[in-house]
């Protein structure tokens, strides 16, 4: 295969799409998602067994722990994306939504219209699922993708690819308003970060090695964040059981995804009470517990803490653990090691709980909640076409308002500027 032809001719099909897809009405894609979501829940079984060829080839490939959980795809995964799917048909349509409508001296009215970006060049390792929610998403706003999933998910990204394919031919939509490249030959990215006339955004999702190496090469705009190294912070005020909650599921629901946490700091006037029990359950749980002096004072289990831990995202059973003076000395550990990411704090004080939502630099801030919650599906937006730990256009998990932009559009009855 000629790869630079190839991604070229994906590029023109998917511009092409593009236009096709911008103007088609919300009930053609909502038909279309409907389909691709029945036919997903379908055809579970077979998901189910190309995913487990996948996952043969990886482990025998020798992919660490944390590739291979998110590779995983259940019976209940499978579920799960398609209510995704579905979630995405129920929700609003943001195309062609005008907001800010107003007249002016002059006579014309002026205001926004939210309209799709074009066509957008996802790139992603392992986690299958994001095939169908990138789809989803793409589609409902009405934009053209495409899509080059990791090598190691080949043979379950193209058995979504056809499902997709299906419910888009089942609402007389065309098969490159969704394309799934077909190669794992890695010169393909190289290739699609590059394509300005046919890629008007490119969004990666996966390790911070393969986000560095974007960001140091792609000539198309990105929505991306290198990593996420979450915090909890436990308060004065905090409630010793919502504490020992939170931190638990925080860290130890799942351990290879971006929003579980990573960092862990008490305050001191409450460090000796609650860190012991919380040190406890990590322990039980098999986490390796690396601390600042006081923690290992406290917790016998606790290793020495590096400067390079206390900035680790580490997809792991490991946590970095500072105690601090208090809110102030937390806000700014987090702000200066912390991915800018997802944070919480556990507290009972209003105002400390106030002030960590307007200092904490993060895409997402949470008060006495799990940083697991910072998803796409958690946060009612159907799904996720990534995180965004950027200032400009979209921050934090990105959804359809995200996959649009706006244009300024004046509405006249003649007038005529003097």
């Amino acid at each position: 295969m000629d790869i630079e032809n190839y991604v070229q001719q994906v590029g023109r099909d998917a511009r092409a799409a593009s236009r096709i897809i911008a103007r088609a009405d919300s009930n053609a894609k909502n038909r279309a998602l409907c389909a691709i979501a029945a036919a997903i829940r379908r055809e579970s079984a077979a998901l189910v067994a190309a995913n487990r060829q996948d996952l043969e080839a990886a482990r025998a490939a020798g992919l660490d722990a944390a590739l291979l959980d998110r590779l995983t795809l259940s019976p209940q995964g499978v579920a799960a994306m398609a209510e995704g799917v579905e979630q995405v048909a129920a929700l609003p349509d943001p195309v062609g939504e005008i907001s800010e409508l107003r007249r002016r001296p002059s006579g014309i009215q002026v205001g926004r219209m939210r309209v799709p970006l074009g066509v957008i060049g996802i790139i992603y390792e392992a986690r299958p699922n994001v095939t169908a929610d990138a789809a989803a998403l793409c589609l409902k706003s009405g934009n053209a993708s495409i899509l080059r999933g990791g090598s190691e998910a080949i043979h379950c990204n193209q058995a979504i690819a056809a499902l997709v394919h299906e419910g888009l031919a089942s609402a007389g939509l065309p098969g490159s308003v969704v394309q799934v490249i077909a190669t794992t030959d890695r010169a393909v990215v190289g290739h699609l970060i590059r394509m300005r006339d046919y890629v008007d955004v490119i969004v990666p999702r996966g390790g911070k090695g393969l986000v560095a190496r974007l960001l140091a090469e792609a000539r198309v705009p990105m929505i991306q964040h290198l990593d996420g190294n979450c915090h909890v912070y436990v308060d004065d005020a905090a409630d010793a059981g919502q504490a020992l909650r939170i931190v638990e599921n925080a860290k130890t629901q799942r351990y290879g995804t971006c929003n579980t946490a990573e960092s862990l700091l008490l305050a001191r006037s409450v460090a000796g009470r609650l860190l012991p029990p919380i040190a406890a359950m990590l322990t039980r749980k098999g986490v390796e517990i690396r601390g600042c002096p006081e923690t290992m004072a406290l917790i016998g289990e606790a290793v020495a803490a590096s400067e390079e831990d206390y900035a680790s995202e580490f997809l792991a059973p490991i946590i970095s653990v500072r105690v601090v003076d208090g809110i102030e000395q937390a806000i700014e550990h987090i702000n200066h090691y912390g991915s800018h990411h997802t944070d919480a704090i556990v507290t009972e004080n209003y105002s400390a709980a106030m002030r960590f939502l307007r200092e904490v630099d993060s895409a997402s801030v949470m008060v006495n909640a799990s940083t697991r919650f910072a998803d796409g599906f958690e946060y009612g937006l159907g799904a996720e076409i990534g995180i965004s730990t950027d200032k400009i256009h979209a921050r934090g998990p990105v959804g359809l308002e995200g996959l649009t932009s706006q244009k300024w559009i004046v509405l006249g009855q003649g007038e005529v500027r003097g």
